[in-house]
């Protein structure tokens, strides 16, 4: 992982390291909690594409017993052939296969989630099934997110993370970014691009499918335009790691008090407003 301060951003190559599923899926059930957690899956790296479906239902099998909700990572860049399962009848096998996975092992809805009063208004997961989103790249065409939004309306997908990283280094003020190597690109250049992504599926969906808006989140008013560009929801992590233990906080607040200036009675009467009609 590499900073690039003079961009507010960040490069990671991670990838998906950690324990498993299984140590993963232990050690949540020995948690007592009230928050709600996601949990975020991907296929191995050295399963091929051809394998994949049946790679992510092993490990959405694992984890859904402990999960309030699932990301369906298909936007990673740091795990060779991944994003190829964004795309035509790769996504439409995947996402169909977890969600006829999600209908058998969801007898009822997570106590967290109706605590929650998910999905937002306009979401079209199966009321007895656990929300499943999937997370999509920013480096994608309009006709992608077309594609992608009408195969998660189809298969009552509960909404979107937009965006992951990007593999894009245009206009970065970093010196010779090009010798860190390939690697996810996060924070403040990310924030445009975000942006469009969420508006472009917030116009497509008209509104019905809710979206997480990820990507360039380091001020109250950034948070704000992803609202406004039809976020229901939203992620930070770049942010978070610029801006310290108090970054949550002072984003929450500062939010609060644009949208009381800004004439909104709650958070769900701006998402969208920034839309032309």
């Amino acid at each position: 992982m590499f900073r690039l301060p003079e961009d507010q951003a960040l490069i990671n190559r991670l990838g998906f390291n950690n324990e498993g599923a299984v140590a993963i899926a232990d050690r949540l059930s020995s948690l007592e909690r009230e928050c709600v957690v996601g949990v975020n899956i991907g296929k191995n790296k050295d399963v091929p594409n051809e394998e994949a479906v049946e790679n992510y239902l092993a490990t959405f099998e694992l984890v859904h017993p402990v999960a309030d909700y699932i990301t369906v990572n298909i936007s990673s860049p740091n795990t060779p052939g991944l994003r190829d399962l964004q795309h035509g009848e790769n996504l439409e096998e995947l996402i169909g296969a977890l969600v006829e996975r999600n209908k058998v092992l969801s007898p009822v809805l997570s106590p967290a989630f109706r605590r929650q009063n998910w999905p937002p208004e306009g979401g079209t997961q199966n009321e007895n099934a656990k929300p499943i989103l999937v997370k999509i790249a920013p480096d994608l065409g309009d006709a992608d997110i077309e594609m992608i939004v009408d195969t998660c309306m189809r298969h009552g997908v509960a909404g979107i993370i937009a965006t992951n990283t990007t593999i894009s280094r245009d206009g970065l003020k970093t010196p010779a970014v090009d010798k860190l190597g390939a690697g996810g690109l996060s924070g403040r250049p990310l924030k445009r691009r975000s942006n469009e992504v969420i508006s472009t599926i917030y116009r497509y969906s008209e509104g019905k499918l809710p979206i997480i808006g990820v990507g360039g989140i380091f001020t109250p008013e950034d948070a704000f335009d992803k609202i406004a560009a039809g976020a229901s929801l939203l992620q930070a992590y770049t942010g978070f790691v610029y801006g310290g233990p108090s970054f949550a906080s002072e984003i929450i607040s500062g939010l609060a008090r644009l949208l009381r200036d800004k004439g909104f009675e709650g958070l769900n009467d701006a998402v969208g407003s920034g839309i032309t009609r």
